[in-house]
């Protein structure tokens, strides 16, 4: 598809919608006009395929399909069947796993399927602290894990910033819990998944590894694969994926039952067999040797940024990154990353606010920014305009000069007009 057919797409969608609805109309127009002027630095986001965006806007959205290929509660489902085991298949290949369900509507849903196979309601689970890396369903007492199970949080070395697996194997040991959760939504470093899963199997507990940020590393073998030492691991398929919002569980053959029945009838209905389409196609374009050098690009460019960053005397906890990901210290005593945030999306630059390893700040306020580069990668962009952002991150975070984050926004427009996104003028 060339430049004018994309556009002549994206026209026609914006145009259907608009004979109906002309507000959502508009909020389309206006966020594919947010997403293609300005930078997002959000590592939980990414920019799909238009092969990914038809299927997700596909006539399979019509069809109800409780239960499993060749197992449905509903007739006329000889063609999502085909969809699903595509995706599953897929997703076999792509990890080397014995299992994969494909339906959770999210991430979030695919933990809560593991938590509702493996443990009961009061069991003890060990889940990363949120604060220093982990994920609210990793046991957050306002989520429902940590509503549900007693949970005990494992952190980070002060010294390093990276996880302490000796305490980890203490805490195992001394409170034997049901499930180790790992895997983070914060966390910069490779996790050693093969000692988590030693740890946990000399406690006689089961591992449940949580991929969702570097589902794409791990898919390429550019970071170590929980899925052989693992028990379960869970995943999302956007992010470095570059699928549709969505989840996925794999797991050992020995828990295949389980897993399916905790995802329908357990934790959800029927299964949204567009999105299970969209996944299939984002499955196909991850084992294309594009993909591999995709990922490979997304992390020289996160070493650049950070490096870039560093020089300019920005604090990165545990000094550096080994992923997609990076998280900016601003310090106690420095701006929040809440005002961070806002400053820099007053520029067009899009990150979020994220508390650091033993943060005096509310979560909501945070003392940190995290900043991914998968999205730009996907448009493009290189370690020169890495180099370029480092800058104008510099600039936006040193000013409280209004005037210099519109100029920075300014500059920021003229980058991405150099990396359309879809290829749009």
């Amino acid at each position: 598809m060339n430049q004018v057919e994309r556009k002549i797409y994206f026209a026609r969608q914006e145009d259907i919608v608009g004979t109906t609805d002309p507000e959502v109309a508009a909020a389309l127009r206006a966020e594919r006009r947010r997403e293609n002027e300005g930078l997002e630095l959000i590592a939980s986001e990414n920019f799909v395929s238009l092969a990914v965006l038809a299927a997700l806007g596909s006539v399979l959205t019509n069809k109800y399909a409780e239960g499993y290929p060749g197992k449905r509660y509903y007739g006329g489902g000889e063609f999502v069947d085909v969809a699903e085991e595509l995706a599953r298949n897929r997703a076999k290949q792509l990890f080397g796993a014995e299992h994969v369900n494909v339906q959770p509507h999210s991430g979030a849903q695919a933990n809560m399927s593991v938590y509702l196979a493996t443990c009961q309601p009061g069991d003890v689970v060990l889940g990363m602290d949120l604060s220093h890396g982990g994920h609210l369903t990793h046991g957050h007492p306002l989520n429902y894990s940590g509503k549900t199970f007693q949970i005990v949080p494992y952190l980070v070395r002060k010294d390093t910033e990276t996880i302490d697996y000796d305490a980890l194997r203490d805490l195992a040991r001394a409170h034997k819990p049901k499930l180790i959760v790992c895997g983070a939504s914060a966390y910069p470093r490779i996790i050693d998944f093969q000692t988590i899963a030693d740890i946990a199997h000399e406690s006689g507990s089961m591992v449940m590894a949580d991929i969702a940020h570097i589902a794409g590393m791990v898919a390429v073998g550019m970071h170590p694969s929980p899925v052989p030492c693992c028990e379960f691991v869970t995943t999302t398929t956007h992010k470095t994926l570059r699928g549709p919002r969505g989840g996925m569980v794999m797991c050992k053959a020995q828990f295949a039952e389980a897993i399916d029945k905790a995802v329908f009838p357990g934790v959800q209905g029927g299964p949204l067999m567009h999105v299970i389409a969209a996944k299939a196609v984002a499955f196909a374009e991850a084992l294309t040797p594009a993909y591999k050098d995709y990922i490979g690009r997304v992390l020289a460019n996160a070493r650049t940024l950070c490096a870039e960053l560093q020089a300019r005397g920005w604090n990165m906890v545990s000094g550096g990154t080994d992923n997609h990901l990076m998280l900016l210290n601003l310090g106690a005593d420095g701006i929040s990353g809440k005002k961070a945030e806002e400053r820099l999306g007053r520029a067009g630059i899009t990150v979020n606010k994220n508390t650091v390893p033993f943060d005096t700040r509310k979560p909501y306020i945070g003392s940190g920014v995290r900043i991914g580069t998968p999205a730009v990668t996907s448009r493009g962009m290189g370690p020169d305009e890495m180099k370029r952002i480092a800058a104008l991150i510099d600039r936006v975070l040193r000013s409280e000069d209004e005037a210099v984050w519109t100029q920075v926004k300014a500059e920021v427009e003229e980058l991405t007009r150099a990396f359309p996104l879809y290829g749009e003028a």
